[in-house]
């Protein structure tokens, strides 16, 4: 059912919640994984964060890798610059996915919030189901 599924991740502790049901979701359809992290450029970044540091995000690549290598599923990691929510869309695209798995960081119900969360973005434009994890 679900051949290809997208992670994007970043260094939110909802995308680290987010990890046991992506693994869980992936064992049971047997699916590619995917993880992807978006480096966003220091100068259209919302806050300076960590999430601006190519390293930083490497790193984190690295660490989540290993966290599901450790329950023997295999990843395909990838990581791009731009706007997070153009990017994960985009490389749905690319990657013909079947699924985006994303945690939610529960803003609230402020509509002006919520227009500019990333999730709220990638609900709108992905070319596939997305899967949130609260």
């Amino acid at each position: 059912m679900f051949k290809t599924v997208l992670f994007p991740i970043d260094m939110s502790s909802e995308a680290q919640q987010a990890a046991p049901k992506v693994a869980e979701l992936v064992k049971t359809h047997q699916s590619r994984l995917v993880l992807l992290s978006v480096v966003e450029p220091r100068e259209e970044a919302s806050q300076p964060s960590a999430q601006s540091s190519p390293e930083a995000v490497a790193k984190l690549l690295g660490q989540a890798k290993a966290l599901f290598a450790a329950q023997s599923i295999e990843t395909e990691v990838i990581e791009r610059e731009g706007q997070p929510a153009f990017v994960i869309c985009d490389v749905a695209d690319e990657l013909n996915a079947d699924l985006i798995v994303m945690g939610c960081r529960g803003v609230g119900l402020i509509e002006d919030v919520q227009n500019e969360s990333v999730t709220m973005r990638v609900i709108n434009l992905s070319p596939c189901p997305v899967l949130i994890i609260p």
